[in-house]
């Protein structure tokens, strides 16, 4: 990697900072005075700004509980964003996994490895998501059955993919789709007649909620969460 993109991708400097502080002579590579942005940087070089060792930010994998009043969006608009909840740096680089609406809350993926992000939103991998919703009125006795079927929505031509329901009781249910049309959730309850009150997002692919973070809490992905939803989105997509 170019030393000068190498500066930007450690630290908050522009392309054009990191040029002004290499002229400047201010950085060094193994002990050396570099000020050609070209210089190549390899594995184990020891690069230093102002005496200050530099590291590559790695590629991210975060999960948020998100709060209700909060948008999926990278900056502040009508609401505030997700972002703001997260203490990490280069939060510009970041992307949440599909979006949740603002009055939504639950489980939303935040990462900047854009290709693992697609293999989870990819309409092709129909990857599970799970919600448990709190309805005003109880769904009818054959709504697993039409659910199962798919359902056509207002102002759609297809029906949707089946959905797995499960009753959890009166007011309460949990409901898997596999698609992430705009706030399709709510409109198939509508549709089987039951007005949504709240909506949580429990689980994406085979990793659920930390039941420990609370509401604007995150914590990193592990290792193993990370290759579980990357082979889960890739097993959808293969049947």
């Amino acid at each position: 990697m170019r030393l000068d993109k190498y500066l930007c991708e450690s630290t908050d400097l522009t392309r054009s900072q990191a040029r002004s502080v290499l002229v400047g002579g201010e950085v060094t590579v193994n002990g050396e005075v570099i000020k050609h942005g070209t210089h190549l940087v390899r594995d184990g070089d020891d690069v230093r700004w102002e005496d200050e060792t530099l590291a590559l930010i790695g590629l991210r994998y975060i999960m948020l509980n998100k709060p209700a009043g909060y948008e999926c969006s990278l900056r502040n608009s009508q609401y505030p964003s997700v972002m703001n909840l997260l203490d990490v740096d280069k939060r510009d680089r970041l992307h949440t996994v599909g979006r949740l609406d603002v009055d939504i809350t639950g489980l939303i993926l935040i990462t900047d490895d854009g290709q693992w992000m697609h293999r989870i939103i990819s309409p092709r991998h129909r990857c599970d998501k799970v919600y448990l919703a709190t309805l005003a009125e109880p769904l009818p006795e054959n709504a697993q059955d039409r659910l199962t079927a798919g359902i056509v929505l207002e102002d759609d031509d297809k029906p949707t993919l089946p959905a797995v329901l499960e009753q959890v009781d009166e007011r309460r249910a949990r409901l898997t789709v596999q698609e992430g049309n705009y706030d399709q959730v709510r409109r198939m309850f509508a549709s089987l007649g039951s007005h949504v009150l709240t909506l949580h997002r429990e689980r994406i692919g085979s990793v659920a909620l930390d039941t420990d973070l609370q509401a604007g809490e995150s914590r990193y992905l592990t290792p193993a969460e990370v290759a579980d939803l990357a082979q889960t989105s890739e097993g959808a997509g293969s049947t």
